[in-house]
């Protein structure tokens, strides 16, 4: 049996492959190293669909400075600044599956890169499980504070979820800040919320994640003093108040989470009377998911001419934005983008955007964007639909998209093809495909349901200007009496424009037009 251990007694063929795995593991590193930047600003690509892009100004204001290394001098001290991902080493584990692991590991380097941080190394390990103690074993952590120590890192980002006893281990080898996947998301998302409620919602899952991952550093963090005055201890006249500093700390995250809680509840009949405004609307709802960095924010500018911030970075949006658009018949909906998601996505974050995703459950329909050029794009629709089901979500009617299609190869756009009811390739950035997607869009976005066919007056085109907007007009008129109106609409503007047509005294004039029209039509024919 292969084993995965550090244990020198191994079989000779054990030891070959094991070498043999380590030298897979270095290439998948290199390429990752060679292809580092696709989270750059700088790279993306814009078409005029996406406007001016005044946002980006902003975005690169709050960009880290390349070169700084952290403030700190002491390791000990983490836990309470805030501290920058600058220059990291990213470590990963695989099982057996070396190719998937490589795109884990470049997606972890895009997620370290949006962060404002420099990938400089990177250590991939082949082992069934995670080290109990330190993630890696005793050997590879000694290897990888010696790659520490090499390129001058400050940081070690680990692809996976650590314990607190395992991040404290590997603190202790490597001597520098040891933060995981779930740490990294969290810092950017804290980077790119703007809304109130959005910031409200990342520190409050911050801090969730923090409260268990606190740690003391011996006696420079303590706050009591005991033992007597000939003894170790500093003696009478010097005990503290009884709490330790990583006990006061503690108080002092819970205190900020309920206060966190308390605003966020507060903010709840404000988001709840906007909800319900949008649900007393007669204009159908479209909502744009997907995972993170496959072209919903492009999308968006090229059905809507939106023009909002597009960047080839992951979590690029966190607030949704919410248009207006067309579709080819002339009915009016909204289209609304969505914060996107990522394998393994914090369950704090799951939980704390709880309220932005439910707006997902009332859409009429779900614009589901997935990157079609992507090496393994079946694992991003498993995981975005994974977290859609978390929260209850996954009874809205699904439109799959597969953006960069120009970028796509014929083979993933046809195996893709296959995997949704209904499935559309486009290109964001071309145009490619979107005249077919506004098609499919006006095909199943529910329609009025009571047809119209009555005379308005003159004095009511508000009216006709309602229909126009919020249903689908058949024909229009324009008779002697007023406005001949053919048109599906919903129930509510169907009452008010019947009423007003029988006030006026034209609900018969459409049936008079057209017996005058029919009399015409005999007389013609003698």
């Amino acid at each position: 049996m292969t084993q995965y251990s550090d244990d020198p007694g191994r079989p000779t063929e054990t030891r070959e492959a094991d070498e043999r795995a380590t030298q897979e593991a270095r290439r998948v590193v290199e390429r990752i190293l060679a292809r580092s930047g696709t989270a750059l600003m700088e790279d993306a690509s814009h078409s005029e669909a996406d406007g001016d892009q005044l946002d980006l100004e902003e975005r690169s204001a709050l960009r880290r400075v390349a070169g700084l290394s952290t403030e700190l001098d002491d390791v000990t001290e983490v836990e309470y600044r805030r501290l920058r991902l600058e220059r990291v080493v990213l470590v990963g584990l695989y099982a057996s599956d070396a190719e998937s692991a490589e795109i884990s590991l470049r997606e972890l380097a895009a997620l370290a890169e949006t962060a404002g941080s420099q990938v400089l190394d990177g250590l991939l390990q082949r082992r069934r499980l995670p080290d109990p103690g330190t993630y890696l074993g005793t050997g590879k952590a000694q290897e990888l504070a010696g790659i520490v120590a090499d390129t001058g890192a400050d940081t070690v980002v680990v692809d996976g979820e650590l314990a607190p006893s395992q991040r404290r281990a590997l603190e202790d080898v490597v001597k520098v800040k040891v933060v995981d996947r779930t740490a990294l998301i969290l810092d950017i998302f804290a980077q790119h919320a703007k809304s109130r409620e959005g910031k409200a919602q990342v520190e409050l899952a911050q801090l969730e994640y923090l409260l268990p991952r606190l740690r003391g550093w011996g006696e420079s963090m303590s706050r009591q003093a005991g033992g007597q005055v000939g003894g170790a201890g500093a003696g009478m006249g010097s005990r503290g108040p009884g709490e330790t500093k990583i006990e006061l700390d503690r108080r002092r995250i819970r205190n900020r989470m309920a206060k966190l809680r308390r605003e966020l509840k507060a903010m709840t009949p404000a988001r709840e009377a906007k909800r319900a405004q949008r649900l007393s609307s007669p204009i159908p709802q479209v909502a744009i998911a997907g995972y993170t960095n496959a072209g919903k924010s492009s999308l968006l500018n090229r059905l809507t001419g939106a023009g909002v911030l597009v960047e080839n970075a992951l979590f690029a949006t966190l607030d949704p934005t919410v248009r207006r658009a067309e579709t080819p018949d002339g009915r009016t909906y909204t289209i609304a983008d969505t914060v996107g998601f990522v394998r393994s996505l914090p369950h704090q974050l799951v939980e704390a955007f709880r309220s932005t995703l439910e707006e997902v459950d009332d859409a009429h329909l779900l614009l589901h964007v997935v990157d079609a050029a992507h090496p393994d794009p079946e694992s991003q629709i498993a995981a975005v639909r994974e977290v859609l089901a978390d929260i209850d979500l996954g009874s809205v009617p699904e439109v799959l998209v597969l953006n960069k299609a120009d970028l796509a190869s014929p083979e993933a756009l046809a195996r893709l093809s296959g995997v949704a009811e209904h499935t559309v390739a486009v290109s964001a950035f071309t145009g490619e495909g979107v005249e077919e997607l506004r098609e499919l869009i006006a095909e199943l976005l529910p329609r009025p349901a009571v047809e119209l066919d009555v005379v308005v007056p003159y004095t009511r085109g508000d009216l006709v200007s309602q229909a126009h907007a919020t249903g689908e007009v058949l024909a229009v008129d324009h008779l002697e009496h007023g406005t001949r109106l053919r048109a599906r609409v919903d129930a509510a503007l169907a009452a008010a424009i019947q009423t007003v047509a029988r006030v006026s005294g034209v609900a018969g004039a459409a049936a008079e037009a057209d017996a005058s029209a029919a009399d015409g039509d005999v007389r013609g024919a003698d």
